[in-house]
């Protein structure tokens, strides 16, 4: 007769090995996205392109997007460890080379902003493994039931490198080079690769392999064509305008040839059957959504706080603290929470009316807005992300048979990011137009244009030194662009509670095999 207990604590020992490798993975992942948000009006200063600002973050989101379903399924079918250290090498690859971008070495800075972005197109390849391969670990390790404690400490770490990130990044701005927050990746990844490599030991069965890259293909044609229409559509092509209308057509005829693709491929890179379970559809447009409202404004935070309220790179990070202690707190709660009673389905209610608050709090923010009225905004977002983050993955994980844990953490990712992909492109064109539009009043349309073209004015040292009537001229414009954005994520934002409000209620599965299938097909094997 099996000790329950013994292997229960076998499981806990086995976890907590590996935890620190797997938070060390996620925390490359989230931080240098963060860092870069707080160093971006010092990269534009230095590189120019105001108006492809949104691109240096969208490169990355995009690249994440489309690899997160492939990593997934070559996890499953590979093994994890293998293809957990490989995402992480194309990762570090990827750092190297930003951190390089409009250096001398590369021809200067005067295409550094084109470089910047193909390389963090790289990076983000690299980063959508260390998402998913970090939560299908766990889902390989615990049954769902035991999994909310820990995947609720992984989500206190995601909110803490939200913040850390900026922090980090501002210090690194302000006292070494935008360059350190590309290459302080090089020592953290190598950390995490000792520990993964010394102490992930996963089961893996054997089988066929067969990698849908037809898929793959198709849905990465797909998604940038759509993320180009969002991005130039009514900025820099009109609506109706021949670009527009091509990139349409790509994306329609991709996504109709991916959806025939995934019917009839032997290993779907993201197997459609699974969306016949209403709770893992709705956990996806969860993930889509809140990855919209989120990843699409919060850029534009350190934004506000550097080029409205005059904090300095390193202030700005400081003044993330609101949120990261409301996301760590909550995420840690709601994981104990859902292990004590098993229950979830209230949480992502929860957190889409707060997340929605914290939306509309900062769309009302303007020039003269206080520190303290931004903080407790922040604060109401990160604690709406903590009751959301682990919830999406858990349910979608929760819906899956074992075979496809890798598919089905990878989707929560997966629509995360690709709802990150549109609402950085979407909101950074609302931005851009709303910033030249109000700059024009006060200015004149050519030298709106030419300002926010350069972006030399958002560099906080050139700043300064501009007359103070341009120089209320333009934080005024910010202010006014800045809560634009934050308007459209309210809209989004309320959608949130909506749609989770048509989750139902099933219980997670405990230790053992709720599915015939996950119980064969199965060779005592390691990687």
């Amino acid at each position: 007769m099996v000790d329950e207990t013994a292997v229960a604590k076998a499981r806990h020992h086995e976890v907590m090995a590996v935890l620190p490798g797997l938070m060390l993975a996620m925390t490359l992942a989230m931080l240098d996205n963060m860092i870069i948000a707080t160093a971006m009006p010092r990269i534009v200063g230095e590189l120019g392109g105001l108006a492809h600002l949104s691109w240096v973050v969208t490169a990355y989101v995009l690249g994440t997007t489309v690899s997160t379903p492939l990593w997934g399924k070559l996890g499953d079918l590979y093994g994890r460890k293998k293809i957990f250290i490989a995402s992480i090498l194309i990762f570090l690859a990827g750092s190297t080379l930003c951190g390089m971008a409009g250096s001398a070495l590369l021809g200067g800075a005067g295409n550094g902003m084109i470089q910047l972005i193909v390389f963090r197109a790289l990076q983000g390849l690299g980063a959508g493994g260390l998402m998913v391969n970090a939560f299908a670990t766990i889902g390989d390790l615990m049954p769902p039931r035991e999994r909310g404690r820990y995947q609720g400490i992984m989500s206190a770490v995601m909110g803490l490198t939200m913040v850390a990130g900026p922090l980090v990044g501002g210090f690194i701005t302000d006292y070494l080079s935008w360059r350190w927050a590309f290459f302080i990746n090089l020592p953290l990844g190598a950390v995490a690769l000792a520990l993964l490599v010394a102490n992930l030991h996963l089961p893996v069965r054997r089988t066929e392999h067969r990698i849908d890259w037809a898929g793959a293909g198709t849905l990465t044609v797909g998604i940038s064509a759509l993320v180009l229409i969002t991005t130039w559509g009514g900025n820099q092509y009109p609506w109706a305008s021949m670009p527009i209308w091509s990139l349409a057509g790509i994306a329609a005829a991709s996504l109709v040839a991916f959806l025939r693709i995934e019917r009839t491929a032997a290993e779907p890179i993201l197997p459609l059957h699974l969306f016949r379970d209403n709770n893992f559809t709705l956990s996806a447009v969860v993930s889509f959504l809140l990855g919209f409202a989120m990843f699409g404004s919060m850029n534009f935070i350190p934004l506000f706080q550097q080029m409205v309220q005059g904090d300095s790179a390193a202030r700005s990070g400081v003044s993330m603290l609101p949120m990261m202690v409301a996301t760590m707190v909550v995420s840690i709660v709601v994981g104990q929470a859902i292990t004590r009673t098993g229950r979830y389905r209230h949480f992502p209610i929860i957190g889409g009316v707060v997340i929605t608050l914290a939306m509309w709090l900062l769309s009302l923010q303007h020039s003269d807005a206080t520190r303290l009225q931004t903080g407790i905004a922040i604060a109401l977002l990160g604690g709406g992300m903590g009751f959301l983050m682990q919830i999406t993955t858990l349910i979608s994980q929760n819906s899956v048979p074992q075979k496809d844990m890798g598919v089905g953490s990878s989707a929560a990712t997966f629509f995360r990011s690709i709802g990150g992909s549109f609402g950085v492109s979407m909101f950074g064109a609302v931005f851009s137009h709303r910033l030249v539009a109000e700059l024009s009043v006060s200015i004149g349309p050519e030298a709106a244009n030419r300002m926010v073209s350069t972006g030399g004015s958002i560099n906080p040292a050139v700043f300064h030194t501009m007359p103070a009537q341009l120089r209320t001229q333009l934080v005024d414009a910010l202010a006014t662009s800045i809560g634009a954005v934050f308007a459209w994520a309210v809209l989004c934002a309320a959608l949130l509670p909506v749609v989770a409000w048509f989750l139902k209620h099933v219980p997670l599965r405990g230790a053992e095999p709720s599915r015939k299938e996950d119980a064969q097909d199965t060779t005592p094997a390691f990687d």
